[in-house]
């Protein structure tokens, strides 16, 4: 097994992002590892994920409110909050601050499948 090379989680961010930017960091097995930055982004009204896996969260950097449908709350994220959210468990992105960036770690754990 070969030994990868060091990365920093807070290199190469965009200065403009027009949209969300989601980067897999790794994969094996049932796992998938992201980055993802936000600047100002949010899901759209009435619109829902709604995953067949497990995602844990970590907020590395900024703030966050993340909206969950049943039952129905908000749950404001600073830097080192982390949550998990059960796979179907419908949730939005409902604020990030747009004169920032909002730099996340999500750990999605697939059930009984390989990516």
């Amino acid at each position: 097994m070969t030994i990868s090379v060091p990365q920093n989680i807070f290199s190469n961010i965009p200065t403009e992002l027009p949209e969300e930017l989601f980067e897999t960091l790794h994969r094996q097995g049932n796992i998938q590892v992201e980055r993802i930055i936000s600047k100002g982004q949010h899901t759209p009204k009435h619109e829902w994920y709604d995953q067949p896996q497990d995602e844990w969260v970590l907020l590395l950097k900024g703030q966050a409110e993340l909206e969950f449908s049943e039952p129905s709350s908000i749950q404001r994220l600073m830097e080192g909050d982390y949550l998990l959210i059960p796979a179907h468990v419908k949730h939005r992105v409902a604020w990030t601050p747009d004169d920032s960036e909002t730099i996340w770690l999500a750990i999605h754990i697939f059930p009984n499948e390989r990516l």
